[in-house]
């Protein structure tokens, strides 16, 4: 008889006795997270997107190929779903004053960037934008967007309470506060994100945005 697809009862076995291990292909209801490990495995090791078959994710995770295409219609929607299975809920903004916020919020980031797995994914994605854009496209409509929004929702709070210039554009605050530990994490990963770099940011852009006094009225004396 033909063993299942994601792995059966282990011919042969005495009856009562405890499985085996097994180092085949996983049983159905572990299957996903083989398969999401093994994608894992693969960026970890270098190997790029154009270099990720179905083939290949099948048997590094040591399942039949017909397993993925039951769960998956495709390597894009698979490897949006490894990007998502690295996701970890946004922090806490308390809303006390805008720099606590921002800090929360890049020192996040910063923790994401130090994770050897997420900034391995990052990197790989993003350096394939131009070959799989709808990859992208998803990802950032689905997990990017939320944190963008909420980042700007800050700053627009910030103007409101006189902590941010209104004069400035949100948009290009935002890149601001981002590009630091956006340029570290993907384009010079050999570069530390230490202790405190969170902090520098904030502070550094806030020196630069905070509202000016306005300058004496010339008739005044």
């Amino acid at each position: 008889m033909k063993a299942a697809e994601d792995g059966g009862s282990v011919r042969g076995a005495r009856a009562g006795a405890p499985a085996p291990a097994r180092r085949g292909r996983p049983r159905s209801a572990a299957a996903g997270s083989a398969i999401v490990e093994a994608v894992l495995r693969l960026i970890e090791d270098g190997v790029p997107i154009g270099e990720l078959s179905m083939e290949r994710i099948a048997r590094e995770a040591g399942v039949g190929k017909a397993t993925l295409y039951r769960r998956w219609p495709g390597k894009s929607a698979l490897l949006l779903d490894v990007m998502r299975s690295l996701d970890a809920p946004d922090p806490p903004l308390l809303g006390r004053s805008v720099r606590e916020d921002l800090v929360a919020l890049l020192e996040f980031w910063r923790h994401r960037g130090l994770a050897k797995r997420s900034s391995a994914v990052l990197r790989t994605v993003v350096s394939h934008v131009g070959a799989q854009p709808e990859l992208w496209t998803e990802y950032h409509e689905t997990v990017v967007r939320a944190r963008h929004e909420a980042l700007i929702g800050v700053l627009r709070r910030g103007m409101a309470t006189g902590e941010v210039r209104t004069d400035q554009d949100l948009e290009t605050l935002a890149d601001l506060f981002v590009g630091p530990m956006l340029a570290r994490a993907l384009l010079r990963e050999w570069r530390e994100l230490p202790e405190g770099f969170a902090e520098a940011i904030v502070d550094t852009v806030l020196e630069g945005v905070r509202p000016r006094p306005a300058p004496p009225d010339a008739k005044a004396g």
